[in-house]
């Protein structure tokens, strides 16, 4: 079975984001799909109400009713999934591993939804048919065998929703382990540690309402356009309506700079746009902790005039006196840091940094946004807190149209951990549990991405068990990775499609097909709806509309459930009668989860309801009792480890600094087709973005096939073959490639101060010569 073959291509994408662009996008991923009539009905119920939760991104919705509310990327989410292509056991008849593994993963998932359950003996080098009453038998078998419940890790992905992963958290703690690694490890755990150490949650503070109260918006680290696109709405209607929205960006985004509205008949048919900013500046790549120290040390120097002079000057001491602690432990470090390291490391002249402050300043309710630019760093957690410290000197926190606005990722990532998803849960969610079922919970904290992948390769983990995602391709330091897949005794991936992760297997392997947020879920009670929780703490139901592609197809929650009930039997939980009807999953919910009370009756109100946020309504939920300024000092540009890695290869300094992304055609590891429509690139994905000084700098010419290295002091190579340059507007000094496909240049041990958040967007590289013939473009 073949994928659709494109021709490398780069040329500079000129038009706005979305507009007639994304609905040529939109119309390919229907057509694409082999059931565009049936696909067409299921788009048109996207995060409606009566419909399902877009697969997608966590981005919450507007008020409005009677509005399409998918956007591009949503709609190839969708289609993706309800592919009328299936993989079956002639599939995997046909196609061995080894002939499997030597395709891309495009062409993996391109050949469409996984029909039955698989089986992997580690003998014959094909998957075969498995019944699911073995499948569920042969995963408790190997679970009992254990000498720990440790020995085992269940990984979640943000995709599955608040009844699986509820039921899944029960599972593994039920059986005796914490070890609950899952996808947030790898973007936003560093926003969690950092807020909650600094306000008492780990979630940020806003609702979707905020964004048409705020008068500024400043959107760091960020690329919306290709990562939560129906943001590109709200912050065009806040620079139509005057409000100032700035953007920190070492790269110019099209999705960040111009748009045009889908849904807004004039500017389509006239071919109109509108701005999407007022300001863009851009940082050096990690600099954006000494952009927003910039902007303090501004705002000090403010007071201190207006206090001079008898005036009032821009914090809102009342606030600070009654609110917060280490107020005076921040102002001092703040006046420690001096303007030429604040503008050496921000990568900002001090002019553009009064500039950014002044707007700052005159704001009254101003939300901060960031994603993954700001996570994926060595000082992520300490740059998070900045932020916060910048919002807490004007009380922009517990104010209409202002607050901290972590935009998450894949679609129920934070519901997962409102559910329990956490290696290492608190005191109090555990007692719930306990009281609940009276059984002990496990209290030793358990792994987390890095330190299972650690654990596996050390032997100490030999069952992983996978909830959705792809954790072969998602995970950092990726040839390490698979070996520690395949050191596990037992690797179970539940997932809807074929991927990397079905291929990197431990000695024996299982593949179980579940349905996906599209299709209709079937119980012995009838059709279920799943719920889901959004970057804005609202919670709403989920019911699919398609007629699975397969019968052999079960839910995730029932998956669970037989795997609960084949390994620990059904007392005191009655695994299979909590999933003949979801009302009495969410009823358990309710009973140990605080904002659950009457959950099912919550779900009847349209759109959802709301999960109380306590730091918005300035509650603070920390030791102390207050919303805490942390102070840090400005990190050093690279990390000892690398600077070591340097000095003792005698090469004085890294070629260039690179940082990980998503293409256009992209969400999460899955790979929509092989362009990047905004960065003018088509056809392939193997390509590397630099500035056109530091290819003629380096030695190398535009469209040159490279290999790149990555810098970590052991002696590991970390390097990926036959990357081709693109001279790209781009800061001196930095570069940008797609993940996964870069993910094997991120050391293991490279990850965030205080999160475990590997830090993909810094990597100090060098670049060879191609090792692989030269492409031809």
């Amino acid at each position: 079975m073949k994928t659709p073959i494109d021709r490398f291509r780069f040329r500079p994408y000129l038009r706005p984001a979305a507009g007639w662009g994304a609905l040529r996008g939109v119309a390919h991923a229907w057509l694409d799909s082999r059931q565009p009539f049936k696909n067409l009905r299921a788009m048109l119920q996207t995060n409606q109400n009566g419909g399902f939760d877009c697969p997608g991104c966590a981005w919450g919705e507007a008020p409005e009713e009677g509005r399409i509310r998918f956007c591009e990327n949503g709609a190839k989410a969708v289609n993706w999934e309800a592919s009328g292509r299936g993989v079956d056991r002639a599939f995997f008849a046909e196609n061995s591993l080894q002939e499997l593994a030597a395709q891309d993963d495009y062409w993996l998932e391109y050949q469409g939804r996984l029909t039955e359950p698989m089986y992997y003996d580690g003998e014959v080098h094909h998957y075969k048919p498995i019944r699911w009453e073995q499948a569920f038998a042969l995963i408790a078998a190997e679970l009992n065998k254990l000498e720990s419940p440790d020995q085992a890790a269940f990984y979640t992905s943000g995709r599955a929703s608040n009844e699986a992963a509820f039921l899944y958290q029960l599972f593994a703690r039920s059986f005796g382990t914490n070890n609950l690694p899952d996808c947030s490890n790898m973007c936003h755990e560093a926003s969690g540690a950092a807020l909650k150490a600094s306000i008492g949650t780990g979630k940020g503070t806003v609702t979707y309402g905020d964004f048409d109260r705020a008068e500024a918006i400043f959107v760091i680290g960020q690329n919306p356009g290709t990562n939560h696109p129906r943001m590109l709405e709200p912050l065009s209607e806040a620079v139509a309506r005057g409000a100032q929205v700035l953007v920190f960006n070492p790269l110019r985004e099209r999705g960040l700079e111009r748009f045009q509205a889908p849904q807004d008949p004039v500017q389509m048919l006239t071919d109109g746009e509108a701005p999407l900013n007022t300001g863009y500046f851009r940082p050096a790549l990690g600099g954006d902790m000494a952009v927003i120290r910039g902007i303090a040390k501004f705002l000090f120097q403010w007071q201190d005039e207006a206090e001079r002079n008898g005036e009032a000057g821009p914090l809102d001491l009342d606030f600070i006196r009654e609110h917060s602690a280490g107020f005076e432990q921040y102002r001092a470090m703040v006046d420690g840091t001096t303007w030429d390291e604040i503008v050496a490391y921000s990568g900002l002249g001090e002019d553009e940094l009064e500039r950014a402050a002044h707007i700052y300043r005159r704001s009254n309710a101003t939300i901060i946004c960031w994603a993954m630019g700001i996570t994926q760093h060595r000082h992520s957690v300490a740059t998070i807190q900045e932020i916060t410290n910048l919002q807490l000197l004007r009380g922009q926190i517990g104010r209409p149209g202002a607050g901290l606005c972590p935009v998450r990722g894949h679609s129920n990532v934070q519901g997962d951990r409102t559910m329990g998803i956490d290696d290492n849960p608190s005191a109090p969610f555990l007692d719930a549990l306990e009281g609940r079922f009276g059984i002990p919970m496990p209290r030793e904290a358990g792994v987390n991405v890095v330190k299972a992948i650690e654990a596996m390769l050390a032997g100490k983990i030999k069952v992983f068990i996978g909830l959705g995602g792809n954790f072969a391709r998602a995970t950092p330091d990726s040839v390490r990775t698979h070996h520690a897949l395949r050191n596990c005794e037992l690797t179970v991936q539940i997932s809807t499609k074929l991927n990397r992760s079905h291929l990197v297997t431990g000695k024996r392997a299982l593949i179980l097909p579940c349905l996906g947020r599209t299709d209709i879920d079937m119980q012995v009670g009838g059709a279920q709806a799943v719920t889901v929780e959004d970057s804005f703490s609202m919670v709403h139901a989920s019911s699919g509309q398609l007629k699975p592609l397969s019968s052999e197809m079960r839910s995730e929650p029932a998956i669970v459930a037989g795997m609960a009930q084949a390994t620990l039997g059904k007392t005191p939980i009655p695994w299979l009668e909590l999933v003949e009807d979801y009302t009495r999953i969410r009823e358990l919910i309710a009973d140990v989860i605080p904002g659950f009370k009457d959950f099912n009756r919550k779900l009847e109100t349209p759109g959802g309801f709301y999960l109380q946020n306590a730091a918005g309504q300035r509650q603070w939920k920390t030791k102390n009792g207050k919303a805490n300024f942390v102070s840090h000092p400005l990190p050093a540009p690279l990390p000892p480890e690398v600077l070591e890695k340097i000095g003792r290869v005698g090469a004085g300094s890294a070629d260039l600094v690179l940082q990980t992304l998503r293409s256009h055609d992209q969400y999460n590891t899955t790979t929509y087709g092989l362009n990047d429509r905004y960065r003018g690139v088509s056809g392939n994905r193997r390509v590397l973005f630099v500035n056109r000084e530091d290819i003629r700098r380096l030695g190398f010419a535009d469209r040159q096939s490279v290999d790149i290295i990555s810098l970590w002091n052991d002696e590991v190579e970390r390097r990926v073959r036959g990357f081709t340059l693109i001279a790209f507007d781009i800061p001196k000094g930095q570069a940008a490639a797609y993940y996964p496909e870069a993910n094997p240049l991120v050391p293991l041990e490279s990850y965030g101060v205080g999160s475990f958040t590997p830090t993909s967007k810094y990597i100090a590289i060098r670049l060879e010569p191609s090792t692989l013939p030269e492409r031809i473009i």
